[in-house]
């Protein structure tokens, strides 16, 4: 697209990916213009700023936006520290955002509604790869269209949550039942602790978040009487499915997540409910009761609030003009789907991948980050940082650089079904020093590695064939 030149690269999210994109961009002497939906960067890791990270800060800077801060000063936290969220903010996302050739491309309060080909749908072909893209915004000055010569959607998952019924669709009266439903990942042991302290709390979900939420209401249960925890995962199968690769995985935050799980479980502290597929919900009397069909027959649960941690997909709708080929399982680009697959990998497994593997038949136009991980939630920051790296030195015809990719990862160790959610969000509260959980883009509900825990090769790629062992837990 030479005629194309000119125009600005257009970046769709304004949180870790998305700067690291700019910064990359920045780099290569080329103009980002990056529209983010929230009011600052990291918007959505905000919402989980209590939640401390599984991998420590030497995996959550980007190469491209420290050579940014280091000249105003910034100072590097401790590599071996996990940040919280708010951390993670405050103390790199904020500074960097606050550089003047990001803070002035940045527009904030700006949502995309679709993103297209200039004066043309995605039925037309002839010259498609030499018109620009249309981004088209709803912001502080209205409707409004921008002209790209490239896209890099790192927009996220966070603002698409999975339902909670069976088979990816809502459960009868989810929508009417919203009153008792919280965020994914609430502020159990501060801001959020009254609505629970006392009360029947059901945590909905087999992945870190459902894990992490289990272990602050457990705080809560000791110190609060009357307070009744009910844990239910959708899949079958022991508990020990559940808790994930303990001291063999390479994050020990991580691990210890599952350990300190089952120790609530086997107290008695957590009721454990599997094979409980969620199949209604109806809302009376001030409660809410839980209707799933269950192996021993339908079973009905009151309570007072349920926890949503069933993880996240991705909000194509802004994407139907465009020309995209995605994995029809996990709905990642497709040649990255079988190096996702959850229920074949887990984050230290999936190998590194560029340009290349996320190429989409619309030249120019890239997912990344969690979004470019469709359903799958194994995704972290250091996969991410390579992701941009490698598309936005294709996007500047630097195809020796954008092929050579390269990443070093903690290897998990353990290949479990649900703890292979989302590996580098949300880990802990900061009641809790040690433990780690995840965020967006975890899909906890979804989240499925093999029928018993299995240990991986060190350093080798495994289950790169597509491949389904099952029905996969929340």
């Amino acid at each position: 697209m030479s005629e194309n030149h000119e125009l600005p690269v257009a970046i769709l999210g304004a949180g870790p990916i998305g700067l690291a994109a700019a910064a990359h961009v920045l780099a290569r002497g080329l103009t980002p213009v990056i529209f983010e939906k929230g009011s600052t960067a990291g918007a959505a890791i905000r919402q989980w700023g209590h939640i401390r990270l599984f991998s420590p800060w030497q995996y959550n800077v980007d190469d491209a936006a420290r050579r940014l801060l280091e000249p105003t000063g910034w100072q590097e936290p401790r590599p071996t520290a996990l940040p919280f969220g708010a951390e993670l903010v405050e103390r790199y996302l904020d500074p960097l955002a606050a550089i003047p050739s990001i803070a002035s491309v940045l527009r904030f309060n700006t949502e995309v509604l679709a993103v297209t080909r200039q004066g043309m749908d995605k039925t037309r072909t002839r010259d498609r790869e030499h018109q620009p893209f249309l981004i088209r915004v709803q912001g502080p000055h209205g409707t409004e269209n921008h002209l790209a010569r490239a896209v890099i959607d790192a927009s996220g998952t966070w603002s698409q949550p999975n339902p909670l019924g069976q088979a990816g669709l809502p459960a009868s009266g989810e929508e009417s039942a919203r009153a008792f439903l919280t965020e994914p990942l609430p502020d159990v042991t501060g801001a959020d602790r009254a609505r629970f302290s006392g009360k029947r709390v059901m945590v909905v979900g087999a992945g870190h978040s459902a894990a992490n939420t289990l272990l602050s209401l457990g705080q809560v249960a000791k110190a609060e009487p009357g307070t009744r925890l009910f844990w239910a995962v959708r899949g079958p199968g022991s508990a020990q499915r559940l808790y994930g690769g303990g001291d063999l995985d390479g994050l020990p935050a991580r691990g210890a997540l599952g350990r300190r799980l089952r120790l609530l479980v086997e107290d008695g502290v957590v009721e454990l409910l599997t094979s409980f597929s969620i199949t209604s919900l109806t809302a009376d009397d001030g409660a809410l009761t839980v209707h799933a069909s269950t192996p021993d027959g339908e079973r009905e649960v009151p309570v007072d609030v349920l926890v949503p941690a069933t993880g996240f997909r991705p909000d194509l709708s802004i994407l139907r003009e465009l020309r995209l080929e995605l994995d029809p399982a996990v709905e990642a680009p497709r040649a990255l789907g079988p190096l996702i697959d959850p229920e074949f990998h887990s984050c230290g497994t999936v190998p590194a991948h560029g340009a290349d593997v996320l190429a989409h038949p619309d030249q120019d136009f890239y997912l990344v980050g969690m979004k470019s991980y469709g359903r799958a939630p194994t995704f972290l920051l250091a996969t991410g940082y390579e992701q941009v790296r490698s598309v936005v030195a294709a996007i500047a015809g630097d195809t020796d650089a954008a092929s050579a990719v390269h990443l070093e990862l903690p290897e998990t160790g353990v290949c479990s079904t649900d703890f292979g959610a989302g590996c580098d969000a949300p880990a802990e509260p900061a009641t809790e020093s040690g433990a780690s959980s995840c965020t967006g883009d975890e899909q906890a509900a979804e989240a499925g590695c093999c029928a018993q825990p299995q240990l991986l090769s060190l350093g080798v790629p495994t289950g790169l064939a597509h491949g389904r062992s099952g029905d996969r837990d929340y």
